[in-house]
């Protein structure tokens, strides 16, 4: 081979490099919600908020930064200086999950959303993720365990996600039905099975409580994985570019439950 082909042929493997696709920067994920979401306490084992499974799906690419906080409404979690940090810390390709509903919905709790103010908090966290050149992904409420006679899931959020759906098609973002794809979830299990999602404890069951615990709302950690799923699954239906960010079967990825 000659000089000059060999050079060319160097500068054609030196073009096709230059040519080739950067390696995905690292991003942050936060997830902002209510306590369904949230990161809990050992003293509330085994109950278990899904965005402590979630936080494993993803490759080193990925931090997963659970802000949700028990019992926080749209309006409270602005109120108490929550969001605002993450606004702030917010980077170019960062995304903000954004799960409300459970707190805002009930009139007799103090964490009360009037159904204006709730559209208005959800377009403000939208505007102030794009702002930084973030990704918002609205999510309707997680259902509660709720059935009729027939064994149907009950809907007891359908206005706050009504709100939710609507605030994501006016502002064209993308969304993830957790009301919805839990319901059927729930159904899929049936009204005793569905009892081994949630935090349902007979009395000396676990020593967190000696007196057992009947609770529809907040997850088991079997629970916690299920709804993760679904979160996940419609993160690949929607073909966001976090889905491609998911970790390879093959690669085990640990996670600190009280990591922040």
């Amino acid at each position: 081979m000659s000089f000059r082909l060999l050079s060319y042929c160097v500068v054609g493997l030196l073009a096709l490099g230059a040519f080739r696709p950067a390696a995905p920067g690292r991003i942050t994920v936060y997830l902002i919600g209510d306590s369904t979401m949230s990161v809990k306490q050992v003293r509330y084992y085994p109950e278990t908020g899904w965005g402590m499974p979630f936080a494993a799906f993803f490759d080193e690419t990925v931090a997963v930064d659970n802000r949700a906080q028990n019992g926080r409404s749209t309006r409270t979690f602005i109120a108490e200086n929550r969001w605002q940090p993450v606004a702030a810390a917010l980077q170019p390709g960062d995304y903000v999950l954004i799960q409300f509903g459970h707190n805002d919905e009930v009139p007799t709790k103090r964490s009360y959303t009037t159904e204006s103010e709730f559209r208005a908090n959800l377009v403000r966290f939208v505007t102030e993720t794009r702002a930084k050149k973030a990704s918002p992904v609205l999510l309707t409420p997680v259902a509660r365990r709720k059935f009729d006679a027939a064994g149907r899931s009950e809907d007891t959020h359908a206005a706050y996600s009504a709100i939710v759906r609507a605030v994501a098609q006016e502002q064209h973002v993308p969304l993830i039905d957790l009301n919805e794809r839990s319901r059927q979830l729930l159904e899929q299990f049936g009204v005793e099975n569905s009892k081994l999602l949630f935090n349902q404890l007979a009395p000396g069951e676990h020593p967190n409580y000696p007196e057992g615990r009947d609770d529809n709302t907040h997850f088991s950690e079997l629970g916690a994985r299920k709804m993760a799923q679904l979160v996940l699954a419609d993160i690949r239906r929607l073909n966001l570019e976090l889905a491609g960010r998911v970790v390879k079967p093959e690669t085990k990825k640990t996670v600190d439950p009280q990591a922040r």
